[in-house]
Formats: C-alpha cells, structure tokens, sequence
C-alpha cells in the first residue's frame, strides 16, 4: 500500500486532521485534544540486532501536551489489508517510544548530574542510579491502527497472543498486547458525524464504499452541501487518487492550486465528472471518427474490388471470343481454300474489325 499509505501519512500529519481522529476514535468526539496542543514526534526508531543498527518507522507520530507538559505520544498506522504481524510491529514501535523517553530523561539526569557536581566523571553520573525530575516523568504511548479495507472485515491478530502458538504452562508468564483497531469503513453514521476534518471525506468514502461499492457525493452525515469546505486541498485530493486510481482528482488539486477552484467537495465532484464526461465525449468522437475511417477503407476496398473483378470478367470474355473467333477463321480458310478476307466474310465479321484479326492469324 505505499502510494496509499504516504498520502495518508501526508493527510494526518497535519494537527487538526490528527486531532480529530484521535478526539472521534478515542473519546467519543470530545474535542480534548487541541491541534495547538500536539506536536511532532520523530516517527523513526533505532533498534540493534545482529549486531547492526536497524531503522523502523511509525506512519505518524505526535506528543500530546498540557500546559506545556507531555502527558501521552499517540501514534497512528494505516492499513488497507489486513496484516498478521501488526500486534507485534505496535508493540515494537511503543517499546521504542518508551525505550526513547528513558534515554532522554537519562541523559538529562546524567547532565544535571554533572553541572551541579563538575568534578563528577560523566561515566561516573550515568552510571548513578538518577529518577527524572519530576516534570520529566515518563508518559503513556498509544497506537490507533486505522484499517481502511472495506471489502472485508479485519481478520488477522489483534493481540499479541494470537500471533503465535504459547504452551499452556508457558502462558501466564507471557505478557498479552491488543493493538486499537479501528474499522473505518464500519463506523456508524454518528461516528462519521463526529469527524470535522477533511478526514471526514476519507472515511465516509470507506462507508460508502463498502455499502455500495460507489463513492458519487459525500454523504449528509458529514457534509452539508455548498458550506464544507476543505482545508487541505492537495493532501485529500492526491489520498483520493491513491485511493480510487483515477487521476482527476489531483488534476483537480493542480487546477485548485493554480486558480483557487472549488472549496467544497460537492463542488470538487462536480468539477470531476463534467471533466469525465468532456473526456468520454473525445474518446467517442475520436473513436468514432477511427471507425468511420476503417469503415471508408473497407467499403472502398470492396467497391474498388467488385470493379476490378466486373472489368477483368469483360476483359476475360472478350479475349475468349476472339480466340475462338480465330479458330473458326483459320479452320474455315482450311477446309474451303479461301483467303481470310473471304473466310472473315462468310462468317459475318465487321470490315472494321478484320484487320486486327487477320493481324493475328
């Protein structure tokens, strides 16, 4: 899904589009997640194995924080089908995100160590035993995984333990995790109605496509007609066309780009299908003008062929009389004595045809 996946990762990056998946999705539609109050998370980890360093990255990633103070990194992962290994790569990147709070608050501790102690080692700091300050505490990751399939349910693990085959006396030692799925396509019309973001448009598509298998105008659950605009043209445009393939809807975001163009997605369809419909009008037109162009060449082709058998037949014909008309001259010359103009004359030739025939005797 990676053309699919980046325009989504593009889409969410923004801060109220990410604020209100997180504010629908986990808490009901509660706007408790303020887009001012969220930022940047590097989505990139670093983890060894084999003796190498290895890289992994989260779709989208941001801190949540409260009067200046962090108190959750949440995390988003899309998916267009379903995936086996998803609850061990969640559990992967949240132990990142904790392993990475725990290097930074060391390292601040090791660094106030150090300034309020000069003469103390840096060696000697980290290896002291030193609690974060208590701003510094640590704070909960959480992942949504948002499954954007819509031809079937989701239907591989959701939890750690399903991934694999665990003894049973080995099972109460092993730690369950569940991943948070969400199944876009299967919220309820008062969930779509939550959404204020142009992910709204997203995940009515989902809906409706998995009601109908069409996406012709957004629904009235999340839209009202001439009033919604969007926010981020170029993001929702360009997620379209990876989601449906068809090209027009980031011509459109190019067209709106240039000229301001549509601000509503009403308007955008709109826009969309009268350039579908001009561009079935060529391609019939030009189509139709190839086929008469074949049809011409065969009706010519025939015609020019019928002649050319019509003229051939006569010509046939009329070489066939003259042979035959030849033999009986010089079997008439034969048997009676006569020269040919006596011969041509008992058979009744035309003066003005002798003199070609006794040519050719």
């Amino acid at each position: 899904m990676a053309e699919k996946d980046m325009t989504e990762k593009t889409l969410e990056a923004y801060n109220d589009v990410f604020a209100d998946i997180v504010n629908v999705l986990l808490f009901n539609g509660k706007r408790l997640v303020k887009e001012d109050d969220l930022e940047d998370e590097t989505p990139r980890s670093m983890y060894k194995a084999d003796g190498k360093l290895h890289e992994e990255e989260r779709d989208v990633a941001k801190r949540w924080k409260d009067c200046g103070v962090r108190i959750a990194l949440f995390g988003i992962e899309n998916q267009t089908e379903p995936a086996t290994n998803m609850p061990i790569r969640v559990i992967g990147y949240d132990g990142a995100a904790y392993r990475s709070q725990l290097l930074h608050n060391r390292k601040k501790a090791v660094s106030a160590a150090v300034q309020k102690e000069p003469e103390m080692p840096a060696k000697a700091a980290a290896d002291t035993d030193r609690q974060p300050e208590e701003k510094e505490k640590y704070y909960p990751v959480v992942t949504l995984v948002l499954y954007l399939g819509f031809k079937q349910h989701w239907n591989k693990p959701l939890t750690l333990y399903d991934c694999f085959q665990i003894p049973a006396d080995l099972k109460p030692y092993v730690n369950d995790y569940r991943i948070n799925l969400f199944e876009i396509a299967w919220l309820s019309d008062e969930q779509l109605g939550m959404f204020s973001s142009d992910f709204k448009y997203l995940a009515d598509y989902c809906v409706q496509m998995r009601k109908r298998n069409d996406y012709e105008r957004p629904s009235e659950t999340v839209a009202v007609p001439d009033m919604d605009t969007i926010r981020h043209h170029d993001e929702l445009f360009k997620m379209f066309t990876a989601m449906t393939g068809d090209p027009r809807f980031e011509e459109t975001a190019n067209e709106v780009r240039k000229e301001g163009g549509p601000r509503t997605m009403c308007e955008v369809l709109d826009r969309i299908e009268a350039r579908g419909e001009a561009r079935g009008r060529a391609i019939g037109e030009a189509q139709g003008e190839a086929r008469g162009e074949a049809r011409g060449r065969a009706i010519g082709e025939a015609q020019g062929e019928a002649r050319g058998e019509a003229r051939g037949e006569a010509r046939g014909k009329a070489l066939g009389w003259e042979s035959a008309l030849l033999v009986s001259i010089k079997n008439l010359m034969r048997s009676t004595k006569w020269t040919a103009d006596q011969a041509m004359e008992a058979l009744g030739i035309p003066a003005a045809e002798r003199k070609g025939l006794k040519a050719k005797l």
